[in-house]
């Protein structure tokens, strides 16, 4: 990361003196060397050598710190493994930036950095690790226990990665990677090992039933683990949850009478609450369909993430109805804002080819007029730049200008050095006609030289070859 004060970038030019930048093509870049620009009024920062034509040609649009963090997370990660013994394939999904594939010993990690790639969870191995901007819905929150997190922070010139572990009723927890091993149960933190020892303990509370010190049933402590499920799942709001520890609350037999009341109320209350849920659900959809109905993306997006996370399970076909045309419209204008990136790309690209074209009819002009004073060095760095601008420019090179793109070619390589090979034929060198006799002066001149104005066909200058390859007598 190339420092942004023009002190620190005098510093960074010194241990980089032998060093060359290339704009990254894992960055989405376009592979062209880089250099870097200082300035004291502004930030500083790398740009782009200009190519032949002074054109710019690259397309990466994600240009901030984090658009590099895949790379980050892909050294820091190879550094951990490689510290326990262990050597890791590594893969970028696609858009280039959003997914990380780790894969070692027959299992992995896969890290989504943005949204753009939902996790799927259990599924081929790999352990889903999401970034801090990756939604996650509270049921699955509530039935994996808990789910990993990744964050990357700026530190100097370079980015720290930082794994944190999310859990319902609990604070996030951050721990740096060599606070993290990976487990039987795949990537563990200390906040993971403390989740795991509480939820696999069963619970020492005893009730005083029948005397004191007697030991509490089986039932009355899964009822108490049941209220305390049960008072988690209205915490986080998950409708899936309440009614299922509800189902298993009025499920069960052989508790007192006095807990059994307990149970009686809590599945109650507990009614009551998932119907003011229902209306709450309703509402959510009706302004759902209200956002698509007037074509409001943003405020279609953040209710559809809403609906997928509260009313995700058990919909009516009304409300699938409306979640599917959310999608569908979602779905739509992203494509559409596709097609119009596409079509200014378009642009652009016909753009670039004008310009090109500009370029060729300039160098053409130039190689014509100057041909008797040029070096053959600098014959050839102007042939090649006219061939780049050819082949940029494309079809709007007619058919006049690639004859004479293709003739200063020839030319150009005619005054390289001939190459030698084992069986090489020795060309005879052409001799120069004699003089006809009894011609008049005039006409033993070649018919394509030009004395005393330039060619109207082919633009050469006075006293130059003609570059026209018809018949026609000149």
């Amino acid at each position: 990361m190339l420092p942004l004060e023009a002190i620190e970038l005098d510093a960074f030019r010194q241990r980089h003196e032998h060093d060359t930048f290339w704009c990254g093509l894992l960055l989405g870049g376009c592979g062209v060397q880089l250099t870097t620009k200082l300035y004291t009024d502004r930030v500083c920062h790398f740009a782009h050598h200009p190519g032949p034509d002074g054109l710019p040609h690259c397309g990466r649009s994600a240009r901030g710190v984090a658009s590099a963090d895949h790379l980050y997370v892909k050294s820091a990660a190879a550094a951990w493994l490689r510290g326990g013994g262990v050597q890791a394939d590594f893969d970028f999904g696609r858009p280039i930036g959003s997914v990380l594939d780790i894969r070692f010993q027959s299992r992995g990690l896969r890290v989504h950095l943005d949204a753009a790639v939902a996790p799927v969870w259990d599924e081929d191995g790999r352990e889903p690790v999401l970034g801090v901007s990756v939604p996650v819905d509270q049921d699955t929150l509530i039935s994996r226990w808990y789910v990993h997190r990744i964050r990357l922070d700026s530190e100097g010139t370079s980015r720290r990665v930082h794994i944190g572990t999310e859990a319902f009723a609990r604070d996030n927890e951050w721990f740096g990677l060599d606070e993290c091993e990976m487990t039987e149960r795949g990537l563990s933190t200390p906040a993971v090992e403390r989740i795991v020892r509480s939820r696999g303990t069963r619970p020492s509370s005893t009730w005083a039933v029948g005397g004191a010190g007697r030991k509490v049933p089986d039932a009355l402590a899964r009822a108490q683990l049941l209220l305390r499920k049960l008072a988690d799942a209205r915490r986080v709001e998950s409708v899936l949850l309440v009614t299922q520890v509800s189902r298993e609350i009025s499920a069960m037999t052989g508790v007192p009478g006095e807990i059994r009341s307990q149970l009686k109320a809590a599945v109650a209350d507990a009614a009551r609450w998932l119907t003011g849920q229902a209306e709450v659900r309703g509402d959510l959809f009706a302004r759902l369909e209200g956002a698509v109905a007037s074509r409001n993306p943003e405020e279609t997006g953040q209710l559809l993430v809403r609906v997928n996370a509260a009313a995700g399970h058990d919909r009516t076909a009304a409300e699938d109805a409306v979640a599917d045309a959310a999608a569908a419209y979602l779905t739509a204008l992203a494509r559409q804002r596709q097609a119009d990136a596409s079509a200014v790309r378009a642009e652009q690209e016909v753009l670039r080819a004008q310009q090109a074209a500009d370029r060729v009819r300039k160098l053409l002009g130039d190689l014509q007029r100057n041909e008797a004073n040029l070096s053959r060095q600098t014959r050839r760095r102007l042939v090649n730049e006219l061939v780049h601008a050819a082949a940029l420019a494309g079809d709007q090179v007619d058919a006049a200008q690639q004859w004479k793109i293709d003739y200063w070619k020839t030319k150009a390589d005619a005054g390289k050095p001939p190459v030698q090979t084992a069986r090489a034929t020795p060309v005879p060198t052409p001799r120069a006609p004699r003089p006809k006799q009894n011609v008049p002066l005039h006409e033993q001149l070649s018919r394509g030289l030009w004395l005393s104005k330039p060619c109207p066909v082919c633009d050469a200058a006075r006293g130059m070859k003609c570059l026209n390859d018809d018949a026609a007598r000149n």
